[in-house]
């Protein structure tokens, strides 16, 4: 039988959650899959991933739909997944400041299937697309200039609000940013989100690898800019509707970073990393505009703030909200 205590008791020892943040709003639910009525009961599939399914459901009591991403866990197992542990724990923390930008977790619920399988399912409120299908059934020629500023404005709204509580996401990428039907923007999957802190050890691979951050893919340590970096790409893909990087390995994915935006000067190359720089050729840098057209030259400037080698010199998810392209035209003028 899934045992809940020692599911909490997990949270704890991983330093992901404090006994404040336990009860009342999880909620525990027992019952044999032939037996309890059903809550939520599942109206179509939405995706699936390494660690589960997603559907959309309805609330059978009252009447609204709510996203359901399910995992199985069976008896031999030691316990749930890591990623499923810490997307509650680090959801569950946040709960309490209800930030317009951050995906609501509403419930959690155990169900014993059998004796061999319990499935343990999250509550999501539901949102009807993610930010990927946005900008697919965005008529030509895509998204207008002012609907980018308002997405890039709140994503990094989100991202500010993450980073303040020391939350890493560490997995930024179109899917993982949901796109309500009056534009509202809610960053979802905290599969791989961490606290940061700096005395943690943090693994080497995270991060889709078309949004993976340069000291990433050297495995070189890292922080918050990481997300910076992540954010930056999906700016450009707002406006190119397709990703910026498009690698094919780790080497291969720098080079591609290094043929849009130089190769890195000596000093500022990672010292802890043992790929050298003298792997890649000397590529000059070439102006972002010749990959991101549209952009206007405020923009422009953003991104490439976003899209800075050395993470210590990469614009913050605040500073970024107070830089010029956020400022009315006639504020500028």
């Amino acid at each position: 039988m899934f045992c809940w205590f020692h599911f909490l008791l997990t949270l704890l020892k991983l330093n992901l959650i404090c006994v404040s943040y336990m009860c009342p709003s999880v909620r525990l639910i027992l019952a044999m899959a032939h037996g309890a009525s059903i809550q939520y009961e599942p109206v179509a599939e939405i995706g699936g991933g390494a660690y589960g399914t997603v559907y959309k459901a309805r609330d059978t009591e009252s009447g609204k739909f709510v996203a359901l991403k399910s995992v199985r866990v069976q008896a031999d197992q030691n316990g749930l997944p890591v990623s499923t542990v810490r997307e509650v724990a680090l959801l569950k923390r946040l709960e309490q400041f209800d930030h317009p930008n951050v995906v609501r977790l509403m419930d959690v619920c155990a169900t014993q299937r059998s004796d061999q399988e319990t499935k343990v399912t999250l509550v999501f409120e539901h949102v009807d697309q993610d930010l990927k299908t946005y900008l697919e059934r965005a008529p030509a020629p895509g998204l207008s200039p002012g609907c980018i500023k308002d997405l890039m404005r709140q994503l990094l709204c989100g991202l500010a609000f993450l980073h303040s509580n020391r939350v890493l996401h560490r997995d930024l990428k179109p899917e993982n940013i949901l796109v309500t039907s009056q534009g509202q923007v809610k960053l979802a999957d905290f599969g791989l989100a961490r606290i940061y802190s700096c005395h943690m050890a943090l693994t080497p691979v995270v991060v889709t690898l078309w949004y993976r951050p340069p000291e990433v893919l050297l495995q070189s340590t890292y922080a918050t800019p990481v997300d910076i970096w992540s954010t930056g790409c999906i700016f450009a893909e707002m406006f190119r509707r397709k990703p910026l990087f498009c690698g094919e390995s780790e080497v291969d994915q720098l080079g591609k970073l290094f043929e849009v935006l130089g190769l890195p000067p000596e000093d500022e190359w990672p010292s802890d990393v043992t790929l050298s720089r003298k792997h890649f050729p000397t590529f000059l840098p070439r102006p972002i505009t010749d990959f991101v057209p549209e952009i206007n030259e405020a923009g422009a400037q953003l991104l490439l703030k976003m899209l800075t080698f050395d993470p210590l010199k990469r614009i913050s998810a605040l500073k970024a909200l107070e830089h010029p392209y956020f400022q009315d035209e006639e504020t500028l003028t």
